[in-house]
């Protein structure tokens, strides 16, 4: 399929690429990331990057795209700008919380290395600097990354990625007692799967330990809602089981936490960046 003067394209290539090329870009950002599977809020909007030279000519822009002018810093494809300059776009184009959550997702599937991303922040203006040391890649998904900074302004401890005897891996143990669940659809949808989240849960209040296990989507739309829950469950139940059991099972948290896993997700990122 022709797109514009020397660019053909197979009809399998992703439609965000189809509409970048064709108006004289590449793809960018956001949207590159979503398609290699690292971890965005959701947007509509195709982000491509234009070459210079193209600031005056309107032919054929998607109306939606979000458009990105600056010069890129690493070499990309004809497609795609590179990875580096994606994520480098991607912490501007979102709020701090969805940025470090992108960023935690880049270094869990290990498609950047830390020195890498550090050196993006060299790039980025001060008033980013503040996220660097709020990355975590123990994170394996956005609502883990956006609980965590939950938790950290509540000024509770917590640990992540903990195995529990008899309960399998948690993703989080608050305070030593209080065990959080993020649940989102991609991997807790089906009865089978219900059915096993409730056995552990079961499991873990053997122990001694309280779950909750809020939404995906009301830790994205209704932050302030969960945070106050969190907060009315800690203090509701703290003084019950953290008094009486938090020491005991603050020792079998750090004795059985698992190693934090970075993930394996290169398969996706070289089939988008080789396209083509």
């Amino acid at each position: 399929m022709r797109l514009r003067r020397g660019a053909y394209v197979s009809k399998e290539v992703p439609n965000e690429v189809v509409e970048a090329v064709r108006s004289g870009g590449r793809v960018t950002c956001l949207t590159l990331l979503r398609l290699i599977g690292v971890f965005v809020l959701e947007r509509a909007e195709v982000h491509i990057h234009m070459p210079p030279h193209l600031s005056r000519s309107r032919h054929r822009r998607p109306d939606s795209a979000v458009l990105h002018w600056g010069e890129c810093q690493r070499e990309g494809q004809s497609h795609v700008v590179s990875l580096w300059d994606a994520v480098r776009q991607s912490v501007r184009c979102q709020t701090p919380r969805a940025a470090i959550a992108t960023l935690d997702s880049v270094l869990h599937h290990r498609l950047l290395t830390s020195a890498e991303v550090e050196s993006i922040f060299r790039t980025l203006p001060l008033r980013f600097q503040v996220l660097s040391p709020l990355i975590d890649s123990s994170a394996e998904s956005g609502p883990e990354t956006f609980m965590r900074l939950l938790l950290r302004s509540l000024g509770l401890s917590y640990e992540t990625q903990v195995r529990l005897p008899g309960v399998g891996r948690v993703d989080f143990v608050v305070e030593g007692w209080l065990v959080i669940e993020c649940d989102s659809r991609e991997f807790h949808e089906g009865w089978e799967k219900q059915v096993d989240d409730r056995r552990r849960d079961l499991a873990a209040a053997e122990l001694g330990y309280v779950t909750i296990r809020p939404l995906a989507s009301d830790i994205f739309g209704r932050p302030n809602e969960v945070k106050e829950a969190v907060k009315a469950v800690v203090e509701a139940f703290g003084t019950r089981v953290g008094e009486q059991r938090a020491p005991q099972l603050r020792r079998s948290a750090r004795e059985t936490a698992v190693a934090r896993r970075t993930g394996q997700r290169k398969g996706r990122f070289s089939g988008v960046m080789a396209a083509g």
